[in-house]
C-alpha cells in the first residue's frame, strides 16, 4: 500500500484543491499531495509537495488523521494517506505539470469533479476534526462501496 500525505490550505472559509492533469485521479479535483519519499516523515512530504504542485510554503499545519482507500480488484492503487490541513503559508498558488489550483468555499464543494470519498472526511477535518476512515471503492474504481471508522493505535 502506498503511503501518501496530503495538503489542505484553509483560510476564510475557503480550501484550495487542484485539478489533476495526470496520472491517479487525472481530471479530478483533488488534495494536493503525493507519495512520502524513503526518509521522509508524513508532515515534510506534505510541505514539498505543496511547494512542488502550487509553489505555496507551508509556514503552519495540522495533522488532520489519516485516510485509507481500498480499490476492489486493484490493489497497486490502494493509498494509505496522512492529511494536513495548512493554516498559513507564503506565495500564492500557481499552476504546475500535476495540477491546476482553484480556490472552493467550503460550504460550496464540487463533489461532483471529486473523489467520492471527499464529503465524508474533507469538511470535517476542514472544522478541526481528525479524520479515521476507510474507503473501499468498487471494481470501477469510482464508485464509493463502504466507509468504516479505522482504529488507530494510541
Amino acid at each position: 500500500m502506498k503511503r501518501c500525505s496530503v495538503a489542505l490550505p484553509f483560510s476564510d472559509g475557503r480550501v484550495l484543491l487542484g485539478l489533476k492533469k495526470t496520472g491517479f485521479g487525472a481530471g479530478k479535483l483533488v488534495d494536493v499531495g503525493g507519495k512520502i519519499e524513503v526518509g521522509e516523515t508524513p508532515r515534510e512530504a506534505a510541505i514539498r509537495e505543496l511547494f512542488e504542485e502550487t509553489g505555496l510554503r507551508a509556514l503552519e499545519l495540522r495533522d488532520a488523521g489519516v485516510v485509507m482507500h481500498e480499490f476492489a480488484g486493484r490493489p497497486s492503487w490502494s493509498l494509505w494517506v496522512h492529511v494536513f490541513v495548512v493554516t498559513r503559508w507564503e506565495g500564492e498558488a500557481t499552476e504546475s505539470d500535476e495540477v491546476t489550483p482553484e480556490w472552493h468555499a467550503v460550504d460550496a464543494l464540487p463533489y461532483d469533479r471529486m473523489w467520492a470519498d471527499a464529503p465524508h472526511w474533507v469538511p470535517s477535518v476542514l472544522r478541526g476534526e481528525t479524520a479515521a476512515l476507510h474507503f473501499q471503492f468498487g471494481e470501477d474504481g469510482e464508485s464509493l462501496q463502504s466507509v468504516r471508522a479505522l482504529k488507530l493505535d494510541s
